[in-house]
């Protein structure tokens, strides 16, 4: 059942939220409200009555009662850096943003528990540099951790380059405190491994999308700081080759495994060409690259006799045809440099579609060779871009516009391009949604992959927790589940 349309905010309610928040927690004028309106990649573009920036869970939690109780849309919003519009209002105007940025305390580090709380607007590379600062380490890693915030990384449910190794950013989460859609708030700070008592409410929150409330204070897992870490970019022939060296480390010693990434040469080209300061360590391009980076904790860990074992072997057999090993810290980030610059890349190239798939790790192969032919059939000229994760199945499958065609009549195109490529994860049994979320760019796939009993129970979920509709609508649940149609890309 369509849920109510959402109200325009009163006047008397932003009067309200004024004596609430302050000068510095609520936007009205249009000239500050317009740059949350927008995502980072300037494909979607809504308007919003106010932003609202509390300082304090109470400060949220008795702001989101007033929107609520008057029935306004509220869209969370944290670094605002997803890639699926997912904190983008929509046209109407009448949207509330509530920018969690003022909530950035890391409240405390446990050394002995290995935990951290931290509210939602700490970025996840000041969160990572505390742990750090107490010689731990929070390994989820992504490539906008500068600007991503600690409850958009959750609420979208983030992989990122560690994945491989340490999980998403479900396994991180040890307890969550959240506002619901009334105001009420969900006490979850729990530092417990172990705590079988009923449902593990948390978990609803994670990947949610702000659809079932605000995330605003959580409990995450870290690691012990490594001792000694290793890196390595190695040419190769294609995504078999990166595979067969993927079971040639796992092979070796699989715990020593923090990071194993997949990049195609167009990919390559597109960073070394440009994104400035990015070059080519190795002889001359290939095909495909991979990057592997070795971590341990250990003491006394012989890293680098490991990697050359590996790819000593790897280069005998041909299974990689010439490799770089970074010999300082500076090296091992210039070689993450032109990994993590493919999207920035792929920008200055033109008009780009971005699929965040995975299938099992087996099939990584096949999507790509089937999905890069499919497309370059539908659209002649296009330039297949995939990177990623490939160590845990999830490949960014990027297409970007051919060189001279109009970027707008290429995103035009972008649901064709998409479905062509979600035919064949489907057909490899896969996902068209990884790690980036559904956001306001996917919905319309939902049925079609989530139909049935498994829609149905997330429509009960929603109308449980959400009966009004107001936490993000337009985000996750296709357009009829709500009034709210999704931003238009520009």
């Amino acid at each position: 059942m369509p849920f109510p349309a959402p109200n325009a905010p009163s006047a008397d309610l932003l009067s309200r939220l004024a004596d609430l928040l302050g000068p510095a927690g609520l936007l009205t004028d249009r000239s500050d409200v317009t740059p949350f309106c927008t995502d980072w990649r300037a494909l979607y573009h809504g308007r919003a009555a106010a932003v609202l920036r509390p300082a304090t869970t109470a400060e949220l939690a008795a702001a989101v009662a007033l929107c609520g109780r008057d029935g306004i849309a509220m869209v969370p919003q944290g670094g605002n850096t997803s890639m699926v519009g997912g904190a983008t209002p929509d046209a109407s105007g009448h949207a509330i943003i509530i920018c969690l940025s003022r909530m950035n305390r890391v409240r405390r580090i446990d050394p002995v528990d290995l935990t951290m709380e931290v509210e939602a607007g700490v970025t996840l590379k000041a969160a990572q540099d505390a742990a750090r600062d107490a010689g731990l380490m929070l390994p989820l890693s992504i490539s906008s951790e500068g600007s991503a915030q600690i409850g958009g990384v959750l609420a979208t449910n983030a992989g990122g380059n560690n994945t491989v190794r340490y999980g998403n950013a479900r396994e991180l989460v040890l307890g969550l405190e959240a506002v619901l859609p009334d105001g009420e708030v969900f006490h979850g700070l729990r530092r417990l491994r172990k705590d079988n008592t009923g449902y593990a409410l948390r978990q609803l929150f994670v990947g949610s999308e702000g659809t079932l409330g605000i995330i605003s204070t959580a409990i995450l897992q870290l690691q012990p700081q490594p001792r000694a870490v290793e890196a390595a970019l190695c040419a190769v022939a294609d995504a078999t080759a990166a595979l067969a060296l993927f079971a040639a480390f796992r092979a070796q010693d699989p715990a020593l495994i923090q990071a194993f990434e997949y990049m195609s040469g167009a990919g390559m080209d597109l960073v070394t060409t440009l994104v400035p300061g990015a070059s080519l360590p190795l002889s001359e391009p290939a095909p495909a690259y991979v990057l592997v980076e070795l971590a341990t904790p250990r003491a006394n860990a012989d890293l680098r006799t490991a990697l050359e074992e590996v790819l000593g072997a790897a280069l005998e057999d041909g299974t990689v045809s010439d490799a770089v090993i970074a010999e300082s810290e500076g090296q091992r980030l210039a070689l993450w440099k032109l990994r993590e610059e493919h999207a920035e890349a792929q920008r200055r190239a033109g008009a780009s579609v971005k699929n965040d798939v995975s299938v099992p790790v087996s099939h990584v192969p096949d999507l790509i060779a089937r999905a890069s032919a499919a497309c370059a059939a539908l659209v002649p000229g296009i330039r297949p871009a995939p990177f990623g994760h490939i160590g845990d199945g999830n490949i960014h499958f990027n297409l970007v516009q051919p060189e001279g065609m109009d970027p707008a009549a290429f995103l035009a195109m972008d649901h064709r391009i998409m479905d062509a490529v979600a035919e064949i994860v489907r057909d490899l049994d896969g996902s068209f949604s990884a790690e980036h979320g559904v956001g306001r760019l996917k919905p319309y796939m939902m049925p079609g992959w989530r139909g049935g009993a498994e829609l149905a129970t997330m429509r009960r979920i929603k109308a449980a927790i959400d009966p009004r509709g107001v936490m993000n609508p337009g985000a996750i649940f296709p357009p009829d589940d709500g009034p709210d149609k999704p931003s238009t890309p520009a």
